[in-house]
């Protein structure tokens, strides 16, 4: 963050009546907190494997607290892409009065499974608080975000009034836990049902708890699968073994080369830089991601430019016979995924054929090596001296009264790829009511309630913002 951004956030509020949207934040707290917990309860999950008819009464239940809201157009949308049917969407307007520009805010009701039960110390679908914070399966990622977004609205219909002319576009979609399969169908078939000038999307998280962040980068994606072979069949180890290395040890071989002496990705032609005015401290990097002691970090440069502005390759699956099913056997094949972080900048397409063109180069004592690609997904990078981000960091400063931190992310968002080629004139922001300790898809889910009322707050104060100032 720099001294320019920090004093442009830290103008007067100008027409905007701050503590008057604070008090009707306040006011209306424990209602939204308790609609959330009503959300939680309902286990909307958009993979093939569990009941279509929950998602369909998660999309439901959002409907019905939007039109609450004071919104009465209000649909809930779906389409079929390549044969797969999306997930429900639901998608409200409140169209702006002339002059005003229309801001888009995206949430999603879909969540991830539940996973180990054994893992979580409550019912996951059943929003238990415990001190400052509520957990629950989609408490944080992201039904949090959805009464982010209803909160705001209401706020300002109490404090603005007629007077708030912006016009406001829901979009709660129902599949991002899935990959949101039918994303881009969906956008062109409601192109100008979605179109806006804004378009926020509450699906990231704050620095930590009690200092807020606008999410301005994220890291692209590519990931694809790799195949070694080194036998028509596998054969006995004690007869054959020695001459011969198996498959598992060939592919370890190989993917020991993706990675240098420090860490850092070897792959050539990847995109890279060290340019972050952030520091993440290495203590508090261990702490989240929870590093064991002793073990060393891996690559150079500031912890924060590894996390946001450098490529990062993880193996995420091997296929090869486990431990409990194993024979003395050498295995003729074996089989690994891979997942590629992309710094901004970076070109997917030219980024896997960099790993296509690298490992078949590394191919080991001469192994034929199958490399498939998989998905992609673009980088981003806000600008944030648009007008949208500086209204956007002034909100945050003034719900959390410090300044905010203009933050990279290491994972990615394919669909705003999608958003930014679609509408490619549209301000895009990402924000968040997450926080290191949240726990998204993870055992133990939860939201830190001052968090989600300062997010909320951020949210309403923006749009004043924007409905006062404008673009």
């Amino acid at each position: 963050m720099n001294d320019e951004t920090t004093n442009r956030t830290s103008d007067d509020a100008g027409t905007v009546n701050v503590e008057a949207i604070r008090n009707s934040i306040d006011a209306r707290f424990d209602t939204a907190v308790e609609q959330l917990k009503e959300l939680v309860s309902i286990p909307g999950i958009a993979w093939d494997a569990f009941d279509a008819q929950e998602l369909n009464r998660s999309a439901e239940a959002v409907a019905e607290a939007v039109r609450n809201a004071g919104i009465s157009d209000v649909r809930i949308l779906r389409v079929d892409h390549e044969g797969v049917s999306g997930g429900p969407a639901v998608v409200a307007r409140r169209p702006a009065q002339p002059d005003k520009p229309t801001v888009l805010l995206y949430a999603h009701h879909d969540v991830q499974p539940p996973g180990d039960a054994g893992a979580w110390e409550s019912d996951p679908f059943l929003a238990t608080q415990r001190g400052e914070r509520l957990f629950g399966r989609g408490a944080a990622d992201d039904k949090a975000g959805i009464m982010a977004h209803i909160g705001a609205i209401q706020a300002l219909g109490e404090t603005i009034g007629d007077n708030f002319g912006v016009g406001v576009t829901l979009f709660i979609e129902g599949e991002e836990e899935a990959g949101s399969p039918t994303f881009r169908q969906f956008l062109h078939e409601h192109r100008e049902l979605l179109a806006a000038d804004v378009i926020v999307v509450a699906d990231s998280s704050n620095w930590k708890v009690g200092v807020p962040a606008l999410t301005t980068s994220l890291r692209g994606l590519v990931d694809g699968t790799i195949e070694v072979e080194v036998l028509e069949h596998a054969v006995h180890s004690g007869m054959f073994g020695g001459p011969v290395l198996d498959a598992p040890t060939l592919l370890s071989r190989l993917i020991a080369t993706l990675h240098d002496e420090n860490g850092s990705v070897a792959v050539a032609g990847l995109a890279s830089s060290q340019d972050t005015t952030v520091e993440y401290p290495e203590a508090d990097y261990r702490k989240d991601a929870s590093v064991l002691d002793g073990v060393e970090l891996a690559g150079t440069g500031p912890l924060a430019s590894r996390l946001w502005t450098q490529p990062a390759l993880s193996i995420i699956g091997i296929d090869a016979p486990s431990v409990a099913t194993s024979s003395n056997t050498l295995l003729p094949r074996a089989r690994a995924k891979f997942s590629l972080r992309l710094a901004p900048g970076s070109d997917p397409d030219e980024a896997m054929e960099a790993v296509r063109s690298h490992v078949q180069r590394q191919a080991p004592f001469g192994a034929r090596v199958t490399f498939t690609p998989g998905e992609t997904g673009k980088a981003f990078a806000t600008n944030t001296a648009e007008p949208a981000a500086q209204h956007a960091l002034w909100a945050l400063e003034q719900a959390w009264s410090v300044p905010p931190v203009e933050s990279g992310v290491g994972g990615s968002i394919p669909f705003i790829a999608d958003l930014t080629d679609v509408y490619p004139d549209a301000q895009i922001l990402v924000t968040g009511v997450e926080d290191p300790d949240s726990r998204a898809h993870s055992a133990n889910e939860s939201l830190h309630l001052g968090e989600f009322r300062k997010a909320m707050l951020a949210e309403a104060l923006m749009l004043a913002r924007i409905n006062s100032a404008g673009l």
